[in-house]
């Protein structure tokens, strides 16, 4: 009896190690190479009357309708281009063998030539399916007004923003795999609340982030206009909410339901930006924090003083650190990815603004939120206001400090934001 018992107790033991192995397997590996094509139909979108609530887990964005929402498809010839040919049933079927055989190890030898070259790259193309999306908006882009629709300006504005959307959204079904993922508040850390207008707002630094937080407080009538509000206030007063404040339901009710934006910058501008702003001018946080361990790691002979300080980081040694994978201190979100920092690939965005047509597209996107005629995006610097913005020629100036083999490791890193937001290299010489 006892041994009967411990031999179904060792049975049972070894298969629900297999139910959790094969629970934990890769859909990789389990399902090889299984990318789905994917094309999208965009047009003048009508506000839906429900809205879907997400239950944690991907959606299919599947539904096609008179407006034009966005909607995917599967493209047969790509699905068997990447799978291989099926084997035929034929009477002759050793024949046929050899026949598919020869074609499916000459299909081989180009999908691996093709690895070759995207293993150059510093991410992995997951292969696995991707859905889209998971926090479909009941507005997936603001509808334009009736009387505005004929206006050739608006209608400009209009397209651009969804041939934004298009290419942000293919350039996640190529590179990335968030069929198993959720989100979660640390996911929606970076993103800010104005209920009154509902607006969700990802915050970029350097990117035009302050004047944003400044018009979402006069949004929500916390000031009266843009210009009475301090750079303390906006970023110490914590007078906005972040969505990781609210609960489960506060969250998924608020992507699905409101108007979510971010706006972006070229890479390496931005870059540039961040490190003038930090490390060229007195700060009590970065120069302690990070310019004492980055000097102490990359600069040789450093001073007693630079390394009491941490004043006068070069941009080279900044550089140095931050293509370390083994840095000295952490990332910080003033020169992460955008792809860290918002999840565009997992949170469905409606509104793609950029810096380079801030003006632009940050006033026709208050017109499509209704907010008031007489609000209009500032256009003011607060922060070291008597010295040049950080243009494209001033970030060549310091990338020009850099070897070729810096500059393109430093477009490595951001590889994926320069691809996803349609942003051109900025040199020559980087493939």
């Amino acid at each position: 009896m006892r041994l009967t018992c411990m031999f179904s107790f060792i049975l049972l033991f070894g298969a629900a190690g297999l139910v959790v192995f094969i629970h934990l397997q890769d859909p990789e590996e389990i399902v090889h190479q299984q990318t789905p094509g994917i094309k999208y139909n965009m047009g003048f979108q009508q506000p839906k009357k429900d809205c879907v609530s997400s239950n944690n887990q991907d959606r299919r964005s599947s539904k096609n309708t008179a407006d034009g929402v966005a909607t995917v498809k599967q493209s047969n010839s790509s699905h068997l281009s990447e799978n291989g040919p099926t084997k035929p049933q034929s009477t002759d079927r050793r024949q046929s063998s050899i026949m598919f055989a020869m074609k499916d190890q000459q299909k081989g030898e180009e999908i691996n030539s093709i690895r070759l070259h995207k293993r150059r790259r510093r991410f992995i193309i997951k292969k696995s399916p991707f859905l889209i999306s998971m926090n479909s908006s009941t507005l997936n882009l603001p509808t334009l007004k009736a009387e505005y629709r004929n206006n050739n300006k608006w209608q400009s504005l209009y397209l651009i923003q969804k041939e934004r959307k298009r290419i942000m959204r293919e350039t996640c079904s190529k590179y990335k795999s968030n069929n198993r993922r959720i989100i979660t508040p640390y996911h929606v850390s970076r993103i800010f609340v104005e209920d009154k207008y509902r607006v969700l707002y990802c915050e970029v630094p350097k990117a035009g982030c302050s004047n944003w937080k400044r018009v979402l407080m006069v949004l929500n009538g916390l000031a009266s206009s843009t210009k009475d509000i301090q750079h303390n206030t906006v970023h110490y007063g914590n007078y906005l909410k972040r969505l990781d404040g609210f609960d489960h339901k506060g969250i998924y009710h608020r992507l699905n339901t409101y108007t979510k934006m971010l706006f972006i910058r070229e890479p390496f501008e931005k870059l540039v930006s961040a490190f003038r702003d930090k490390f060229e001018h007195p700060n009590n946080y970065y120069h302690p924090v990070f310019g004492k361990a980055i000097i102490s790691r990359y600069r040789v002979n450093a001073t007693k003083e630079a390394l009491r300080t941490g004043s006068g980081v070069k941009f080279k040694e900044f550089i140095q650190y931050l293509l370390d994978v083994h840095r000295p201190v952490g990332m910080d979100i003033h020169w992460d990815h955008v792809n860290r920092l918002c999840s565009p690939c997992l949170i469905d965005y409606d509104f793609v603004g950029k810096f380079e047509s801030m003006e632009e597209d940050a006033n026709f996107f208050l017109h499509l939120i209704g907010a008031p005629q007489n609000l209009t995006f500032p256009k003011f610097k607060d922060r070291h206001s008597n010295e040049e913005r950080t243009t494209t020629k001033i970030t060549q100036q310091y990338f020009a400090e850099l070897s070729p083999s810096q500059r393109q490791r430093s477009y490595d890193f951001y590889y994926m934001d320069y691809l996803m937001f349609n942003y051109s290299k900025p040199f020559e010489d980087l493939y």
